[in-house]
Parts: C-alpha cells; sequence; structure tokens
C-alpha cells in the first residue's frame, strides 16, 4: 500500500479515487493533484512510482490543508462558535442540525435513536384507573 502525507491509500483502486482516503482530499481536488502531478488519473495505485509518489506528497503538502491539521481546524471553529453561544454552537453542543433542518420528523442521524416519552407498559398488565371503573 502506497502511504501518502501518513496514510495508506489503497494499492487495487484508481489514483484520483485512492487519493480521496486522505481527509480533506475530495474527487475534484484530487484530479487537480493529478493534473498538477502530470500523472494519468486511471492508473492504479499499486503502479505508481516512487517519484510519481513524492511529487504528490509535495503537492499536497504544498498546497493543501489535511488529515490532522484540517481537523485541528475544524475542531476548534466548532469550539470556538459553542464558547461564544451563537446558534450554530448551540446546536453543535445539543447534538441538533445545524444547519435549518426540520427536526420535527427526520434529523434521526444527528439526534440519535428515539427516546420514548410516556408510560412504558408491559403486555398484558391493564392500568390501575381503568380498573376503579366498576
Amino acid at each position: 500500500m502506497p502511504r501518502i502525507v501518513g496514510v495508506d491509500i489503497p494499492k487495487e483502486k484508481r489514483i484520483e479515487i485512492a487519493l480521496t482516503y486522505i481527509y480533506g482530499v475530495a474527487k475534484t481536488s484530487a484530479l487537480k493533484i493529478l493534473k498538477a502531478a502530470g500523472i494519468n488519473p486511471d492508473t492504479r495505485a499499486k503502479d505508481l512510482t516512487g517519484e510519481e509518489i513524492s511529487k504528490i506528497a509535495a503537492i499536497i503538502q504544498k498546497d493543501y490543508r489535511v488529515e490532522g491539521d484540517l481537523r485541528r481546524e475544524v475542531t476548534t471553529n466548532i469550539k470556538r462558535l459553542g464558547e461564544i453561544s451563537s446558534y450554530r454552537g448551540i446546536r453543535h453542543r445539543r447534538g441538533l442540525p445545524v444547519r435549518g433542518q426540520r427536526t420535527k420528523t427526520n434529523a434521526r442521524t444527528r439526534k440519535g435513536p428515539r427516546k420514548t416519552v410516556g408510560v412504558q407498559r408491559e403486555k398484558g398488565v391493564k392500568v390501575a384507573a381503568t380498573e376503579e371503573k366498576t
């Protein structure tokens, strides 16, 4: 497995797809990197030479913020929003959707599994209030 910027990229995939395994590199930026390095995007990662891998790594380190630096920046931005108690920061803190999505229905990805509110009844047990009517 070739290693670029501290990330093992899959060797069987095309290099344009394999580069997307690096946090902060999407398909369009992967194509720009390959164009700058002069590498065919259809090449498999296992077929790259050491020189080509070092070219790609140099371009990524010079022009892009990836992996640890990018993750650190994103978390500090979210922390800053929470500290100043902005609307977005509060939504992040509560684990609710941040970008204006509805929450009455949907939003299960952010909110997690449903928390049932109300009486939990066991099977076959009646509530005491209905038995007193006799």
